[in-house]
């Protein structure tokens, strides 16, 4: 076994110092986010990805970055999963908003990169890169050129269904993770990475695939006043509300089993100190009884003696 595959995601993250770990979240959001822009505005321009390929690439942009960053922070990367920690205990109050900031600034960062590194021209403007990588439902779902075609649209009920779905999906995963202590880096990040991926497949033809409001927040501040069909920061709302809610849904879930299993440990073990205390009441009687009979079986010998004694003198 390789020592990443025997570290512990928590238990080593906690140890590192809360600056390194804040700059692992901003560092590793950055190159999430970068990673999925860059896949989203090529796919518009040069070809048209499967979309299991994207769902892929997305989940391994997440996988690769938690295998690098995860012993240093755990690997967020998702305000979704901090607030999930945060409420669960697996992150202190404090660390878990710095965290979101890092995560935000890290999206803002590498939207901040696309829309200075893309080229544009007369025949090419800025729109046409954004077109797939930008979030958002009805006018502003990647699907919505095709549906509007045969009269039909993604709308703000399958939007908030698909994403409350991915959200809880990602939101256990994480939080199962984490909550195991002798759960491994590598096992963590392939588990996330699907989690992930499996999250794209459902979202990624309604909405484009926010998963994360980092990663909606980074380029929606961008894309504003870019001539789309939708304002992304109009739409942004749906993209936090769904994940941030999904992860209330997870930590009230663990929270109540681990009440419901709390009483049933603490009557467990009543149980067995009940059971102690009799195997003691037992041993002790036994050890009582065994003494009255060696005391009766001593007063017998002694009033033998005394006959034999009586019996000599005469």
């Amino acid at each position: 076994m390789t020592a990443v595959e025997a570290t512990p995601v928590t238990e080593e993250s906690k140890k590192q110092p809360l600056a390194l770990r804040v700059g692992a979240e901003l560092v590793g959001s950055f190159f999430i986010c970068f990673a999925i822009y860059t896949i989203c505005t090529l796919d518009a321009i040069v070809s048209n990805l499967n979309m299991a390929f994207i769902a892929l690439l997305t989940g391994a942009a997440y996988a690769v970055m938690i295998l690098i960053f995860g012993r240093i922070s755990g690997g967020q990367f998702n305000p979704a999963v901090s607030i999930a920690a945060m409420l669960t205990g697996k992150t202190r109050v404090l660390d878990g908003i710095l965290y979101i900031i890092a995560q935000l600034l890290g999206g803002i960062g590498a939207g901040a990169a696309i829309r200075f590194l893309l080229p544009t021209s007369e025949q090419v403007p800025f729109k046409s890169w954004l077109s797939l990588a930008v979030n958002g439902f009805d006018k502003a779902s990647i699907s919505y050129s095709t549906l509007a075609n045969l009269g039909l649209s993604f709308g703000i009920t399958l939007a908030v269904v698909v994403e409350l779905i991915a959200g809880l999906i990602i939101a256990a995963t994480a939080m199962r993770g984490m909550g195991e202590h002798d759960e491994s880096n590598t096992k963590y990040a392939v588990a996330m990475g699907l989690a992930y991926a499996v999250g794209t497949t459902i979202t990624y033809p309604v909405t484009g695939a926010a998963l994360n409001p980092a990663r909606a927040t980074g380029i929606a501040i961008f894309a504003q006043n870019q001539g789309l069909n939708e304002e992304p920061l109009q739409q942004l709302w749906v993209f936090w509300i769904c994940p941030v809610l999904a992860a209330a849904v997870v930590a009230l879930v663990i929270i109540v089993a681990a009440m419901i299993s709390s009483p049933n440990k603490k009557g467990a073990k009543t149980e067995e100190g009940d059971d102690a205390q009799e195997e003691v009441s037992a041993e002790t009687d036994e050890e009582l009884h065994a003494d009255g009979e060696q005391d009766e079986q001593d007063k017998q010998s002694d009033a033998q003696g005394n006959a034999d004694e009586g019996v000599e003198r005469d």
